[in-house]
């Protein structure tokens, strides 16, 4: 066994002594049963009356910081978003003085920097202890020098940083054919999005007043961005480099009319893509750099577009009882609401309930008919996917639609001839997304250019998106369920993911905290597309997880996983790992062996008496380690759908038809 290194794994979450009380005393079936039924009425009881679930989505303090910078920016601050942000934002900060990304993570030199200019707009005063420790702690580690590309553009914004010294992002990238590198196309959704705004504010490079000096944050304010070494000319580093010179060179003699007409390209682009909330994508990065750059090209505050943008963007706020605000950083409700349908289905639930039927019948009211930014490379492709968000049209993804699909199937809908035109049609789109290797992306199909990421202005996480073993074990799982395990497409599918195993016997994690939510993505599709529990790389999983479980019966991984193999299946144990490492050792046939024992225990134990569980630590990633995530329903969606499973078995099984 591999004890955790964090003290508190193995510690009872608060209000769950009394559901340990009952629940040891009664045999480990009946105790399993009691526990989901506490979870179930709980869920339950969360659905909006519309038919979805939603649970907060945390982030880091960036995204609070980015909104104040914003508002500064625009000149529409109030003291009573201000108050509220900056109470949220000192509520983060870490003894040391520093913030970091996730809950229980290192200090993070760029979240320290955004929140402290952050709280310097809220009136905190240099000298001010927690202020002075922040800026301490910043110099040690570079300054602002150090920091990445887009805290530096925040930062310049209002003149605390020079344009010419941040990386040439020109918008003659908008004419930049699809079929040559570094097309806009080549960059992930989140990242095209973004960048695409950020060509305007480039050119623009617009320097509002600043209310205050920064000198505090550089290590030596007479040169705060000292000069470095370039990168050898033989890399790529070095050659990427050098086009970023050679791009500022450019900027001083553009080609006038090619600017103007680039600029009204970006403009165009922009709006076109603005949803119907006034959102862009449904996330807030976008959404943020879109108002900007439109405000740049002559929007006022009042065009319908920038009042449609800046009203979406308030309704990411989440205000909590102690009167902070946070940020998130996007919305969840089509994923929530998939994956609680599917808990609520696995754990027991009668397919016809009435809150099952309500969440299909929003479900098949989200489903998307128009093409978006996929269609660029599948031009002749059906819509038919699902987007994570409440609006988010352009960009619906595979992993959605796959999970989607999957809970409609679970569920007994008086329609059943609209429900299975829906499915058809999220099947063809989700098979016609396959990339070239046989897997599956999240957003995109083929989206694994090597050059995005080499760009100097790209230093903020993955921007682009190639295929995942979470996403495709999702797809193969629900072509799976539709009778398509022999389907061609599904079998290259099960090669790819066979093939990506890693000689632990472990499957990386794209979009969940790590090798636990890989693992426990593949083996459950493996099982259903008909891979016997006694493959080779089925049983090579199996011994995995069981080396990684904790003392306490639970699993848990650490986000520092992805920068360090030391860290891999390490950390304080949590609900939702717990649960993903259950179902797949379930899936495996497990269920009666002592790892999945122990494991449905922990969860019975840290129940609290509520009947949901709590958990601090960041179980999904945007980008892995860059970017991390606290859903706050998966501590509940994925600990019923294990315990589900446990109590009744796996589901699309003949036994389980039959009950």
């Amino acid at each position: 066994m591999t004890a955790t290194t964090d003290g508190s794994a193995g510690a009872l979450a608060p209000g769950a002594a009394a559901a340990k009380d009952s629940a040891t005393a009664a045999p480990p079936l009946t105790a399993a049963e009691q526990a989901t039924a506490r979870a179930v009425e709980h869920l339950l009881s969360r659905q909006d009356a519309q038919g979805w679930w939603k649970g907060d989505l945390e982030t880091n303090v960036t995204m609070d910081a980015e909104d104040l910078l914003l508002r500064q920016f625009l000149g529409i601050q109030d003291e009573r978003t201000t108050r509220a942000a900056a109470l949220f934002i000192r509520s983060e900060q870490r003894p040391d003085g520093t913030w970091a990304t996730f809950h229980g993570g290192p200090g993070e030199l760029s979240a320290t920097i955004e929140a402290y200019v952050a709280l310097r707009l809220a009136g905190d005063t240099p000298d001010a202890p927690h202020m002075a420790a922040a800026s301490e702690w910043i110099r040690a580690r570079g300054g602002v020098a150090a920091a990445r590309v887009f805290t530096r553009i925040w930062l310049a914004l209002f003149g605390w940083w020079k344009w010419d010294d941040l990386p040439e992002l020109p918008p003659e990238i908008m004419y930049v054919p699809k079929w040559i590198p570094l097309n806009i196309y080549d960059f992930g959704c989140w990242a095209r999005q973004t960048i695409v705004p950020l060509t305007v504010v480039s050119a623009k490079r617009p320097v509002r007043p600043a209310p205050f000096a920064l000198d505090e944050l550089h290590t030596d304010p007479a040169r705060p961005n000292p000069p470095r070494p370039p990168a050898p000319v033989a890399s790529w580093d070095g050659v990427f480099q050098r086009l970023d010179k050679a791009l500022h060179q450019y900027r001083k003699f553009p080609l006038r009319r090619l600017r103007r007409s680039a600029l009204a390209a970006a403009a165009r682009w922009i709006v076109e893509r603005q949803e119907n909330d006034g959102c862009w994508g449904g996330i807030q990065p976008p959404a943020v750099y879109s108002v900007i750059a439109l405000h740049l090209l002559g929007y006022d505050l009042d065009h319908p577009v920038l009042r449609a943008g800046l009203e979406s963007l308030d309704r990411f706020a989440v205000w909590r009882e102690d009167g902070s605000r946070m940020i998130e950083a996007c919305q969840s409700p089509v994923w929530d609401t998939c994956l609680a349908a599917i808990a609520l289905a696995d754990a027991g639930v009668p397919s016809d309930h009435p809150a099952l039927v309500k969440a299909v019948d929003w479900m098949l009211d989200e489903q998307i008919h128009r093409p978006g930014d996929w269609a660029v490379r599948r031009p002749e492709l059906t819509p038919g996917g699902w987007a994570f968000e409440f609006h988010n049209d352009n960009y619906p993804d595979i992993d959605d639609t796959a999970e989607v699909v999957l809970a409609l199937k679970r569920v007994a809908h008086p329609d059943p001839v609209r429900v299975e035109a829906a499915i058809q049609r999220a099947a063809r789109w989700n098979l016609g997304m396959q990339s070239k290797n046989g897997a599956w992306g999240a957003f995109d199909a083929d989206n694994t250019s090597p050059f995005p990421n080499r760009l100097p202005f790209c230093d903020f996480g993955e921007v682009v998106d190639p295929p995942s073993a979470d996403v495709t074990a999702h797809v193969v799982e629900m072509l799976a369920v539709l009778g398509q395990q022999h389907h061609p497409r599904t079998r290259r599918g099960i090669e790819w993911l066979l093939a990506e195993q890693e000689e632990s016997g472990a499957w990386f994690g794209r979009w969940g905290v790590n090798y636990v939510y890989g693992t426990g993505s593949v083996l459950p599709a493996l099982a259903a597309a008909g891979i016997p529990a006694s493959h080779p790389a089925v049983r090579r999983a199996v011994g995995w997880l069981e080396s990684v479980q904790n003392a306490d019966g639970g699993w848990g991984e650490d986000l520092r996983s992805y920068r360090d193999p030391e860290w891999i299946g390490r950390g304080a144990s949590t609900p939702s790992q717990t649960a993903w490492a259950l179902m797949a050792l379930l899936s495996a046939g497990e269920r009666s062996g002592k790892a999945v024992e122990r494991g449905v225990a922990y969860l019975v134990e840290t129940q609290t008496e509520d009947g949901t569980w709590d958990e601090p630590y960041f179980t999904g990633t945007g980008f892995p380690w860059d970017f991390s995530i606290n859903y706050h329903l998966y501590r509940q969606v994925f600990p019923v759908t294990a315990l589900g499973r446990y109590v009744h078995g796996e589901p699309f099984t003949p036994d389980r038809r039959e009950a």
